[in-house]
């Protein structure tokens, strides 16, 4: 084919499509060579103008008969307009003039996968598989990858790319491709056997360890992982996504300080990215190292500042350090972006709570209930506030609310006693109280810690006691 020469010659492109014009129009003096056409073509197909490609192919064909590249120009054209009945039959002419050029394997799978005939595509790929060298199999093998792609038949994606590391082992387009597709497809069993294979004949392939790595990572076999990513690292020292996919296998293995380690390597091998700060954030919160947490999501921040995420974990290492009034305000700053989120409502209820302003821990724990009205956590927060702040008859509605919402949760019995006992309702709160007792007993500590006073009501403490017994006979 030809190599878009009007790309490179716009002035005489200009006049081959006039030459091109006139020759429609009927003028017999004007020639256009078989490379011509090819370029008139491409040049329609390149701008979408598909219907005047066919045009111009129907004319090639009729001048150069037994050329298969003006066929398989025509078949690509009928492909790109759909009719790819027309075009298996044009391939099936180019065939007979040129079966050695790979183009026509392309384009022949192309139609079939559009008319569903899947096991036809499936002996044109294995034909074409027998008939060329290395070199050739390994282009073809990409030009097909592709077109599976085009059709999400993902299965065949990876497998091309298996095959072209299967001849050319070092290749790196297939290697930084396949890393993908083995997570994409899940296959990472035979992405650790291939990359095993590849190893073995190459010890210092640096992407098939990083690959290997990866396989292993999606197995969430994170020990042998970071093994294939220190391999990785000692080849190329200056690999630095070996060493962020190992800083993640360090933090999946709750081993915070190596990953802590191993990320900031990252940080002087690449442009410092939102992300890698985010993740050292995330380990320094976990060892309980808060204003360092706190230095690092606000340099995530600063790179990232439409992140709320970012906002609400600064305030959750403001709440690690009982600032209440700090987390409040990054807080805040992340409600301005997503002023419903449950996650964000409930963490600033509750520092409205540690605050003593009840009223405005309650409107954003009732956002939270709202959004979410199954969430028992939400409500528990909601009820003790409401608890604390005196609004006994709200809270034994929203408790007994509460209770049907989220499936007869007995937590939630255990506080419309605490709300009954508060309204004088004793007879009826012991009721209640049998009825939890009965279902979870072990959760009258939730009792005990919002009124530690019930010890002193000697019907609740006799109460518990014959339920004390009770449990000991059926034992």
């Amino acid at each position: 084919m030809s190599k878009n020469s009007f790309k490179e010659d716009k002035d005489g492109f200009s006049e081959l499509l006039e030459s091109y014009q006139a020759f429609k129009l009927g003028n017999i003096s004007i020639y256009i060579d078989e490379e011509g056409f090819e370029d008139i073509i491409e040049y329609f197909n390149e701008n979408e103008r598909y219907t005047e490609a066919l045009e111009a192919a129907e004319f090639a064909v009729a001048q150069f008969t037994y050329s298969s590249t003006l066929l398989i120009l025509k078949a690509d054209t009928l492909v790109s307009l759909r009719r790819f009945e027309e075009a298996l039959f044009i391939l099936d002419k180019a065939i007979l003039f040129d079966s050695q050029d790979p183009v026509i394997y392309i384009i022949k799978t192309d139609a079939l996968l559009a008319l569903s005939r899947f096991e036809e595509a499936d002996e044109v790929f294995a034909e074409a598989m027998k008939k060329f060298d290395t070199d050739e199999k390994v282009n073809l093998l990409f030009e097909l990858a592709d077109v599976y792609d085009d059709y999400e038949i993902f299965d065949k994606v990876f497998d091309c790319l298996k095959m072209i590391l299967k001849l050319d082992s070092e290749n790196e387009e297939a290697l930084y491709k396949i890393c993908f597709w083995t997570d994409y497809t899940g296959r990472n069993e035979e992405g650790i056997k291939l990359h095993q294979f590849l190893i073995e004949k190459n010890p210092y392939n640096e992407l098939a360890w990083f690959n290997l790595g990866a396989a292993y990572q999606g197995l969430k076999l994170y020990e042998k992982a970071i093994d294939a990513y220190q391999y990785a690292v000692a080849i190329n020292e200056k690999f630095d996504y070996a060493f962020r996919n190992m800083g993640d296998a360090f933090i999946k293995l709750k081993k915070y300080k190596e990953a802590i380690e191993v990320l900031e390597r990252v940080l002087e091998l690449s442009i410092p990215e939102s992300v890698i700060y985010e993740a050292i954030g995330h380990c320094l919160y976990k060892l309980n190292k808060f204003p360092q947490a706190r230095f690092n999501y606000k340099k995530a921040s600063h790179l990232n500042q439409e992140d709320s995420q970012l906002h609400y974990k600064i305030a959750c290492t403001y709440m690690g350090e009982e600032k209440w009034e700090n987390a409040i305000k990054s807080l805040l700053n992340a409600l301005k972006f997503h002023i419903m989120q449950p996650e964000y409502n409930l963490a600033i209820g509750k520092c409205y709570f540690q605050t003593g302003d009840y009223d405005e821990a309650i409107v954003h724990l009732s956002n939270v209930v709202r959004v979410r009205p199954k969430n028992t956590n939400g409500w528990i927060e909601l009820l003790n506030c409401m608890y604390f702040s005196k609004q006994s008859e709200d809270g034994y509605e929203y408790a007994s609310h509460a209770y049907e919402i989220t499936g007869s949760k007995p937590v939630f019995l255990f506080y419309k006693v605490a709300f009954l006992l508060e309204l004088g309702k004793s007879k009826q709160a012991l009721l209640y109280l049998e009825q939890a007792l009965s279902n979870n007993p072990s959760q009258l500590k939730i009792l005990i810690e919002i009124n530690p006073s019930v010890l002193q009501n000697q019907q609740i403490v006799d109460l518990i006691a014959r339920y004390k017994k009770k449990s000991s006979r059926r034992k």
